[in-house]
C-alpha cells in the first residue's frame, strides 16, 4: 500500500482512541497517524500537552509522540500538520461519543468512500442505522464498517491522557452492508482498507485485538451494553461513585427489575435465535453477576454519564438503554421500568444544562419591591 492509503485517522480523542494511537506508535514500521480533531480549542490543548499520547499504567505514564493532527472545521489551519484535506481517508477510527457521530462524520464524509473502511470503538448500539439514513444513504458508494468492542479498563486524565487500570481485549468484527455478516469470509475477499487495518490491530500486541464471527461480537456489544444501561443509569440517579451503588438492598432491588426487562428483549432477539447458551449467557442473574463484578472494579470511578449529566451535556442514553428500548418495541416488549428510568435521565441532564444556562425558571415572589 502507499503512503497514503497506509495512513490510519483517528476521529476524536476516546480513552479507546487514544490507547489504540498510543499502542500502534509502538510497533516496528508503525502506520502515519493523524488525529481528526473538532474545534480549535482542543487543537490549542494538544500542543499544550506536547503534541503526544499519555497512558498512565500502575503509576508509571508512558507519552508516545509523532501523531499529525488535522482540523476538521472551517477554522484556520495554518498552525496544523495535516495531509491534503480533500484527499481520500482509507482507514479511519472512530472515537467520539456516540451522540456526536453523525454530526462529526458529517464533516469529512466527501472524504469516505466505498474503498474506505470505518472502525468504530465507541460505545453504543445503532448508530450504523443512524448514518446510512442521514450521512451514507447510497449502499453504492458507503464505506465499509468495523466494529471494535474494547474491555481494556480505561478512565480519562486529561484530553489527551488516559489511565488503563484493567487489561482488556478488543474483539474486531466487520458489518456487511445490509444487516450483520460475520467475519469468516477468506481474509482476500476483504477490501484492502479492512485488511490492513485488521492486519495492523491485530499484530498490535498491547491491544490484544482479535477478528470474531459477528454473532460474537454482537454478543459482546451487548453485554457491554447492558452494563452501561444499568450501572451508568444508576450512578446518575443516586448520583455516586459506582461503588455507592454496591451493598444497598433498596439498590438492588431496582437493578434486578432493570436486568429482567433487559434480558428479555436480549434473549427474544432474532438475530441471536438458535445461538447456543443465550439462555444462560443473557439470562437475570448471570447479567447481574457480570454487572456486580464491574461495579467492584470501578468502584472509585464516576461514570462517564454522571460526568456527562453534571455538566449538562448530551449522554449516550439512546444509544444504550434506548436501543433496547427500539427493540423491544419491534418485538412487542414493553420495557416500562427502563423507559421511565430513560426520561428520568434526559430530565434531570435537562434541568442541569438550564442551571449552566442560567435558564431556570425564578420565582417571582422573591423579587425585591421596587419603588415608584
Amino acid at each position: 500500500m502507499d503512503a497514503l492509503s497506509r495512513r490510519i485517522h483517528i476521529l476524536g480523542y476516546g480513552n479507546v482512541g487514544k490507547l489504540i494511537a498510543h499502542s500502534l506508535a509502538g510497533i516496528p514500521n508503525r502506520p502515519p497517524i493523524t488525529f481528526l480533531l473538532q474545534h480549535q480549542g482542543i487543537v490549542n490543548q494538544w500542543y499544550k500537552e506536547g503534541k503526544s499520547i499519555g497512558i498512565v499504567q500502575h503509576g508509571t505514564a508512558e507519552r508516545s509522540s509523532g501523531f499529525d493532527v488535522e482540523l476538521t472545521s472551517s477554522h484556520v489551519r495554518d498552525r496544523l500538520s495535516y495531509m491534503e484535506t480533500q484527499s481520500t481517508i482509507h482507514s479511519l477510527i472512530i472515537s467520539v461519543k456516540a451522540p456526536a457521530t453523525v454530526e462529526a462524520l458529517s464533516t469529512i464524509a466527501h472524504r469516505l468512500g466505498r474503498e474506505s473502511t470505518l472502525l468504530f470503538v465507541n460505545d453504543g448500539m445503532g448508530i450504523l442505522d443512524e448514518l446510512n439514513q442521514k450521512i451514507f444513504t447510497d449502499p453504492e458508494t458507503r464505506p465499509g464498517y468495523m466494529i471494535g468492542v474494547s474491555t481494556h479498563g480505561l478512565r480519562t486524565l486529561s484530553a489527551f491522557s488516559s489511565a488503563l487500570y484493567g487489561i482488556g481485549t478488543i474483539g474486531l468484527g466487520l458489518m456487511e452492508q445490509q444487516g450483520f455478516g460475520i467475519l469468516e469470509q477468506p481474509l482476500p475477499t476483504l477490501s484492502p482498507s479492512a485488511r490492513y487495518l485488521l492486519r495492523t490491530m491485530t499484530r498490535t500486541p498491547s491491544l490484544a485485538a482479535m477478528g470474531l464471527t459477528a454473532i460474537d461480537l454482537y454478543q459482546l456489544q451487548l453485554e457491554k451494553l447492558v452494563s452501561r444501561a444499568v450501572v451508568d443509569t444508576l450512578a446518575v440517579m443516586f448520583d455516586c461513585r459506582n461503588g455507592g451503588l454496591l451493598d444497598n438492598f433498596a439498590v438492588t432491588r431496582v437493578m434486578r427489575l432493570l436486568l429482567s426487562e433487559l434480558s428479555i428483549v436480549i434473549r427474544s432477539l432474532p438475530e441471536l435465535q438458535g445461538t447456543p447458551n443465550v439462555d444462560l449467557r443473557f439470562s437475570p442473574l448471570k447479567l447481574e453477576y457480570q454487572i456486580v463484578s464491574l461495579v467492584k472494579a470501578t468502584a472509585s470511578h464516576e461514570s462517564s454519564m454522571l460526568h456527562e449529566v453534571k455538566r449538562g451535556r448530551m449522554t449516550e442514553i439512546d444509544y444504550t438503554t434506548g436501543y433496547i428500548l427500539r427493540r423491544g418495541n419491534d418485538l412487542g416488549v414493553k420495557c416500562v421500568m427502563n423507559y421511565m428510568l430513560t426520561q428520568m435521565i434526559k430530565g434531570k441532564q435537562n434541568i442541569e444544562s438550564r442551571k449552566i444556562e442560567g435558564n431556570l425558571p425564578f420565582n417571582e415572589s422573591k423579587l425585591p419591591l421596587i419603588s415608584n
